[in-house]
């Protein structure tokens, strides 16, 4: 199966925009060493839409995913009770750390069980509540 993705360069460490066509052990290879690396930014997609795209941000075992409906909507998964939800952790989105309240947090290996998921089926849901940005 391909898929189309960007990610954290593990080189450099930051965010490589360019858009790669690969089949999905390539991304689950680049997620592994990423993730070897404590941290890591991953946007996903089918080959044959630009939508929907589904965004992992992970750092240690903590991790957010969103959803990219279109250009105008994005919408943030409810996280699964890893972290309190008054607590903040701050995770990498492109080459910054943004803070994100434990309310929307998840473990990071379920976290790539949704990736996995939506690249088999290209469908986000129903994996949980999601809450539109």
């Amino acid at each position: 199966m391909s898929v189309v993705w960007a990610a954290t360069s593990p080189e450099s460490g930051l965010f490589d925009p360019v858009e790669r066509r690969s089949e999905v052990k390539d991304l689950s290879d680049r997620f592994n060493d990423l993730r070897s690396r404590g941290q890591g930014y991953v946007e996903v997609r089918s080959p044959d839409r630009e939508f929907p795209v589904l965004i992992l941000a992970f750092r240690d075992d903590h991790a957010v995913v969103h959803l990219m409906s279109d250009t105008e909507r994005m919408s943030l998964l409810v996280g699964d009770g890893t972290v309190p939800s008054g607590a903040e952790v701050e995770l990498p989105i492109m080459d910054d750390l943004a803070v994100f309240m434990g309310d929307f947090v998840l473990d990071i290996d379920r976290a790539w069980d949704l990736v996995h998921d939506f690249t088999q089926t290209w469908a986000a849901g129903p994996a949980g509540e999601w809450c539109e940005l």
